[in-house]
């Protein structure tokens, strides 16, 4: 039976990320193993893209994104329509 719980906060090294990974620890329990998965890295951001984390940071709980870092990212529906057409 596995004792701890592997939380991992992928981040690319910004202050955002930063604030992110000071919040996941202030709110961890002493059952939580805490690693940070850099991003820069192409086999972190292969495994990142493989979860379907679609930008940073973002939080995986034994293995999983957890819920609040679902539905995030740029859509590309709503891109277009900001930049997709010329100005008058």
């Amino acid at each position: 039976m596995n004792t701890k719980r592997k939380i991992e906060l992928f981040s690319a090294g910004c202050a955002v990320c930063d604030e992110a990974l000071e919040l996941v620890r202030r709110h961890a329990c002493s059952s939580c193993d805490i690693t940070v998965q850099d991003m820069h890295d192409p086999a972190v951001a292969a495994r990142a893209k493989s979860l379907g984390i679609r930008s940073v940071p973002a939080v995986v709980v034994d293995g999983a994104l957890a819920d609040c870092c679902t539905g995030r990212g740029v859509d590309e529906a709503s891109l277009r329509a900001g930049i997709g057409a010329a100005l008058p």
